[in-house]
């Protein structure tokens, strides 16, 4: 193998680990999210809204007296607008519940 391709073959296998990296922190299907290392924050409109954070998904069921439901990993737990609760290896704080959606921030442990 020469030098050239060896180092190519290099800059390849770092890029594919790079992407692989960033796939398994966040991603998403039409929700609106930014990650920043084990932190994650995302926005889920709509009853049934989705979004995979941190290798766990979390589906948003609706708001009831002020109160987000959602399945974290297929647990079900609710939170208050500026509550923090845990669910399985994740740490919500829910920063903004409105009628039709909840605004969180989800980070590991």
């Amino acid at each position: 193998m020469s030098t050239t391709t060896s180092t190519r073959a290099a800059r390849l296998a770092a890029a594919a680990l790079a992407g692989g990296l960033a796939l398994a922190g966040c991603s998403f299907s039409s929700n609106n999210f930014s990650c920043s290392g084990s932190s994650c924050s995302v926005t889920l409109n709509g009853e049934g809204s989705e979004v995979e954070i941190l290798g766990t998904s979390l589906a948003f069921g609706g708001v009831q007296d002020g109160r987000a439901s959602l399945s974290v990993g297929g647990a079900s737990i609710s939170c208050a607008q500026g509550e923090t609760v845990s669910a399985g290896s994740l740490t919500l704080e829910c920063t903004t519940v409105e009628a039709d959606s909840v605004e969180l921030t989800a980070s590991l442990g």
